[in-house]
């Protein structure tokens, strides 16, 4: 019996010893410390601002019933249409124009550097600001494209952010606009880093114009452009700023998106939980694309 005790007593004592052993490494003393004074407030910061958040919006969007009444909300099937035009333009045409244009500002010369300062420029200006000049720029009333309009061709324009459609659209091609050169310059970086041996030696072999891009750029570039796919769907799916500043919503709702109505839901009609609700209906597909996301970072190797 006693010798029982001393071994089940000496069990935690020696099972704590060698967690303090791991814990602490090859640190001792003041170096143990210092590392402990440096990692606890990034542990704390990460509890407060990444964990809990998580947490208590997992919680608040448990119950069945909000998506029961969420699903049953035509504002919410609109939403959904709107979400998956949203992506399915927002993303590729971007996408696509600037993998033309990282090509385009490969050429040398002086005027194509100038070209691409300008370019850059409405990536480089805030967002509230910029979104907020095309919503009164698309004004059916006073806008600066409908008075232009009518000074130079004598057109009535349209009522742009009156109509669910011309709404949308003025959306989509306002992030476009907003976004493209950001990720042109990441494929221009990447086009930039294949090594000059690679494409003397296609041009020597014929491939250049179409032919090099197609057998010789793309294939290299298709690992980054897949990435900068996949995490432009996921940001493009958080987006909130473009929407709220561009259309608002309007008309009457017709153009949220999921991060719009969230917001919506939570804040101008007071439900909080049917708002996180619309938030996570998106959580079957941010999933998927991030574990693609982060397998293709961890196995594949972007080839440049």
């Amino acid at each position: 019996m006693d010798s029982t005790s001393v071994v089940d007593v000496g069990r935690p004592v020696v099972r704590r010893g060698m967690l303090s052993q791991f814990l602490r490494g090859s640190l001792k003393g003041a170096e143990y410390t210092w590392a402990v004074a440096f990692v606890v407030p990034y542990i704390a910061v990460f509890v407060t601002f990444v964990a809990y958040p998580i947490v208590y919006g997992v919680w608040m969007g448990s119950e069945a019933s909000l998506y029961r009444e969420l699903f049953a909300d035509p504002i919410y099937q609109t939403t959904v249409v709107n979400t998956v035009l949203y992506l399915a333009l927002g993303v590729n045409v971007k996408m696509f124009l600037a993998l033309l244009l990282s090509g385009f500002f490969m050429r040398p010369g002086w005027w194509t550097k100038l070209l691409l300062l300008i370019f850059v420029l409405p990536w480089a200006v805030p967002q509230v600001s910029t979104f907020v000049s095309i919503h009164w720029m698309l004004n059916g009333e006073w806008g600066f494209l409908n008075n232009a309009l009518y000074k130079l061709f004598h057109i009535e324009g349209a009522h742009w952010l009156n109509d669910r459609w011309t709404a949308l659209g003025a959306v989509i091609v306002s992030h476009i606009w907003k976004w493209t050169p950001f990720w042109t310059l990441i494929l221009l970086a990447g086009r930039m880093a294949i090594p000059l041996e690679i494409r003397d030696t296609a041009r020597v072999d014929g491939a250049t114009g179409v032919r090099g891009f197609v057998y010789i750029t793309f294939p290299l570039l298709a690992n980054l452009y897949l990435i900068c796919t996949l995490l432009s769907t996921v940001f493009l799916l958080g987006d909130f700023n473009t929407v709220y500043f561009v259309s608002g919503g309007g008309p009457a709702n017709l153009t949220h998106v999921l991060g719009t109505l969230g917001i919506r839901n939570a804040f101008d009609i007071a439900q909080p939980r049917l708002g996180v609700a619309a938030v996570m209906s998106a959580l079957p597909l941010v999933i998927p694309l991030v574990i693609v996301l982060m397998r293709k970072l961890r196995t594949a190797e972007v080839q440049l």
